[in-house]
């Protein structure tokens, strides 16, 4: 089992959804820098569920304990081993799932790649709980690029069909990013927030769940970070934001949409303004040939709807290979995509953390931050 990603900066998740704790482990980091707990704390916030009707009703702290690579509330550029404890797991909820495989779950394609001993107890190593550790490495990552001037942000662009104004792409700016990190529901339209969460509920009240759409910004990465081919911008950050659980797609720019353009509308035709060189367009996400060529990258992306729905589905007994029916028992989101939110902006911090230092080495990150 691949559990580490990273080339620079590389992160190991470890636990399981009902196992005694979840966690990380950051390799690579660099030493000195000054961690603020408060924002930290802020982010994992963010990716608990909350009193709304879409969120899982099982509650965790998510206090995440250091048991080592910092010290005095710095990083000591060893290895930083994080913990979080599951304290509200019901396994019995899970008893059945040991032969009747949940649709739309790894139920099935965990049991046969890991032979029957994979733990099934809330979906195990593959559950969405495993999310809590990727937010707390994120958030060290967010913290090393904000020395750098570098902001992620994200709204909502659409819940099943309900379509959020998504963002100008060439005029993005740190401030509006920053400002959509305080809302728990961000939008662009104040509107959608209500719509958004009147689908959700009659998707609930009906026994069933949707996904939705989230588009991400990045502003201020230095023009030229990146590489053609196999280790190009986009291919790093796809390879991270296709390991969250219930992403299906992601696109960047127009994505699949410029394939309705004609070649003189999808170039972003090149002007200079106060000695930069900037896009008067942003069709293509920011990125040209793998490399980030100054203007935000945009990027969307696609969140199935929960497969864990209370409506009884078709399946199997897989040990009497026999067909059946499931109606899934205990607690389940009506909708993920508010909670992922603040997984997708993580992803893309550790993805470009790991690049940033793999191009730029790891003493571009002290300075500034030393006493």
């Amino acid at each position: 089992m691949s559990s580490i990603f990273g080339q620079n900066l590389k992160i190991s998740v470890f636990g399981e959804s009902h196992g005694p704790a979840i966690g990380v482990v950051l390799d690579g980091l660099p030493s000195g820098i000054l961690l603020d707990f408060e924002k930290i704390s802020h982010e994992m916030g963010r990716r608990k569920p909350n009193t709304g009707a879409y969120s899982t009703k099982r509650k965790e702290a998510d206090e995440v304990e250091i048991l080592s690579g910092v010290y005095q509330g710095r990083t000591t550029g060893t290895p930083l081993c994080a913990m979080i404890r599951n304290e509200d797991a019901h396994s019995m909820d899970y008893s059945e799932l040991e032969r009747l495989m949940r649709p739309g779950h790894a139920d099935f394609t965990g049991h046969v790649r890991y032979k029957g001993f994979n733990d099934i107890r809330g979906g195990g190593h593959f559950s969405a709980r495993l999310t809590a550790p990727i937010v707390f490495a994120g958030a060290v990552a967010k913290h090393i690029l904000d020395q750098q001037d570098i902001v992620i942000g994200s709204h909502i662009d659409t819940i099943y069909d309900i379509k959020d104004v998504s963002f100008n792409k060439a005029e993005i700016t740190p401030q509006q990013l920053n400002s959509l990190r305080e809302m728990d529901i961000p939008v662009i339209d104040a509107s959608c927030r209500t719509a958004y969460l009147e689908t959700i509920e009659e998707a609930r009240k009906r026994g069933d769940s949707v996904g939705g759409i989230v588009e991400t910004a990045i502003v201020g990465l230095p023009v030229g970070l990146g590489s053609p081919l196999f280790n190009n911008l986009e291919a790093r950050l796809s390879s991270m934001l296709f390991s969250i659980p219930a992403v299906k797609g992601v696109e960047f720019g127009e994505g699949f949409s410029i394939t309705t353009l004609f070649g003189s509308e999808a170039n972003d035709s090149f002007y200079t303004h106060n000695e930069r060189v900037l896009t008067r367009t942003n069709h293509n996400g920011g990125i040209n040939g793998g490399i980030a060529n100054g203007m935000p990258i945009v990027m969307r992306v696609a969140l199935k709807p929960t497969p864990s729905i209370s409506t009884e589905q078709e399946t199997v007994d897989i040990k009497a290979l026999e067909n059946a029916t499931l109606k899934i028992r205990g607690r389940h989101d009506a909708c993920i995509v508010p909670r992922a939110v603040p997984v997708i902006e993580a992803a893309c911090a550790i993805a470009l953390c790991d690049m940033l230092i793999g191009q730029f080495g790891l003493d571009t990150f002290c300075e500034g931050d030393q006493e």
